[in-house]
């Protein structure tokens, strides 16, 4: 299974550097007021692949947060053991076993 997953990493790494090669001239980005932005085509491709995954985890760390507190919010506080005998020491239980050797 392990081998299919790099297999399957493989071909998608040569198929993006493919892709990268084969879209090598530039590319004109045109910003407000005149202000102009060249660059190689893919990098133009990455620079709008990364921007459009920040402004999505963005907008989704409200919600999350707000998720987060209500589910601490549910959660029941943690057990407390209630106070009873001290257990007894190891040296005073009784062995049904002897202890096996080399374990």
């Amino acid at each position: 299974m392990r081998l299919l997953v790099w297999l399957f990493r493989a071909f998608v790494f040569f198929t993006l550097f493919a892709f990268a090669l084969n879209n090598q001239q530039n590319a004109t980005v045109r910003w407000f007021f005149g202000a102009e932005w060249q660059a190689p085509m893919v990098i133009v491709v990455l620079a709008a692949f990364a921007g459009g995954a920040a402004v999505g985890v963005l907008a989704m760390l409200p919600s999350w947060w707000r998720e987060r507190r209500k589910s601490r919010l549910q959660a029941p506080p943690p057990a407390v053991p209630a106070p009873g005998p001290a257990p007894a020491p190891v040296s005073e239980l009784p062995l049904e076993h002897p202890p096996r050797e080399g374990l």
